[in-house]
Parts: C-alpha cells; structure tokens; sequence
C-alpha cells in the first residue's frame, strides 16, 4: 500500500508546481517581500555585552550639533521622503564542485533446523528438497554516484536614488528606489530596497548596497533584445508539461 500512496503524492505535487508554473508563463522570479525578521518561529534574540553609557559631550555656548555634517543641518537623509543614493558594486564569483559516491551491500540468512520437534514434519508441509537450515535468504545492493559543477561571475556598478519611505523606532531608515532607462526599443530596470543604518550614510548622502539589510536588488530590462533572448511562452508550457 505505500507504493501506490507514495506514488500519488509524487504526482500531485508535480501537479502543484505545474500549476504555479503556468501562473507564471511571461513573467520573471519575483522577489522576496521585505518582512520582520522576527515573525519568524525560528527566530531568537542575541544577547551581546554592551559598554555602559557614557555622558553626552558639553556643547555650552556652541552652534555646532553633535553629529552635523554641516554647520547649519546635517544635509543626510533622516526623514520620510528624503533621498539617498545607493552605491552598487557587485563582484561575485563562486566556483564550487561535489561529488558523492556510496556503495552499500546487505545480505541475510536464517536457519531453523529444530524447532519443538516439528522439523520432521517441514517435509508434508513444504514443497521436497526444503532445508531447514536454510529457511530465509536475502541480500540487497545498492550504488549511488552524483557530481555538480557550478561557476558564476557577476559584476554591477550601478548608482540609484532611493526616497525614505518609513522610519523604524530604533532610528534605521526603510529605502526604496526605481531606475528606468529606456534606449531606442529597450527598457532598462533597476529596484533597490532595504533597511539601513542613519550612521552610514556617507557625508555626501550615499550608502553602499552592502550596508543594507534584508537587501532586494533587482537589475533587468525588456524590450526587443530581451524578447530575442526569452523562450517563447509554447516553449516554456511544454518544458513544464512533458514529463521526460
């Protein structure tokens, strides 16, 4: 009864992602949702030592503000609606390899040559020629032997302007941004999100994509070239429903 179970479950979750396949003919990977990290069950809070408080600097008879990059306002984005510009320079490179290889031989035998006094009646009970003391024998063997090879190299450089669409209680800014350039029939794309740290943004109003935290970066485009390089949607349909 397994098999026929275990069987059934295999195809209906090919079902499921055929179906959510489908939904998604035409369109790209969508991008997670930027979301409180502690809704997660599987979250914990850290606990770090933490230097003791220290007293605020006198500033008697002085216009200076501690932490202006300007005599008059700090110029920096602090409030909803600001601007920032996010630096993004990415230079990725991964070259990994795995092997796997397992070899596994079982083998099993059982005799019963007295049991009570009944081995002389095994011959009116079995088949002629049945030995006792050979009752069960099985054996099994199996070979596993898997290999994956993966390179990749990535470079961006890109500059975007992002607006502070929320401020968290703890003073850590919410950005978001969207670049389109479209040149003749092509349309490029760049979104930026993320939640960074009032303290560093640089003295000219920029931060780099890697102080940004739970991160969304996503750099595209569509138009006539994009549509050249797209498998066509009678392709795409048929790569999710043959099953070979």
């Amino acid at each position: 009864m397994r098999l026929p179970i275990l069987l059934l479950a295999a195809v209906s979750l090919s079902a499921c992602s055929a179906a959510e396949r489908l939904s998604r003919i035409g369109q790209g990977p969508e991008m997670a949702a930027i979301e409180n990290p502690t809704s997660d069950p599987r979250w914990r809070p850290v606990t770090m030592p933490m230097p003791n408080p220290g007293d605020p600097p006198l500033q008697n008879n002085s216009l200076w503000r501690q932490g202006s990059r300007t005599f008059l306002r700090d110029q920096r984005a602090a409030s909803v609606g600001d601007l920032v510009t996010v630096l993004v320079s990415i230079q990725d490179e991964a070259d990994m390899e795995n092997s796997t290889k397992r070899n596994r031989d079982n083998s099993e035998s059982m005799g019963i040559p007295n049991l009570l006094g009944l081995e002389s009646s095994f011959g009116r009970l079995f088949p002629s020629g049945f030995d006792p003391s050979k009752a069960v024998s099985a054996s099994s063997a199996s070979d596993v032997t898997g290999a994956g090879t993966l390179k990749r190299s990535e470079q961006i450089n890109l500059r975007v302007a992002a607006t502070v669409s929320q401020v968290l209680p703890n003073g850590n800014l919410v950005v978001v941004g969207r670049q389109q350039v479209r040149v003749n029939q092509e349309l490029r794309d760049l979104q930026v999100g993320g939640i960074i740290r009032p303290q560093d943004i640089g003295s000219d109003n920029t931060v780099r994509h890697d102080r940004l935290a739970e991160a969304r970066i996503a750099y595209g485009g569509r138009g006539t070239i994009s549509d050249v390089q797209r498998p066509r949607y009678g392709q795409e349909l048929m790569d999710i429903l043959l099953p070979f």
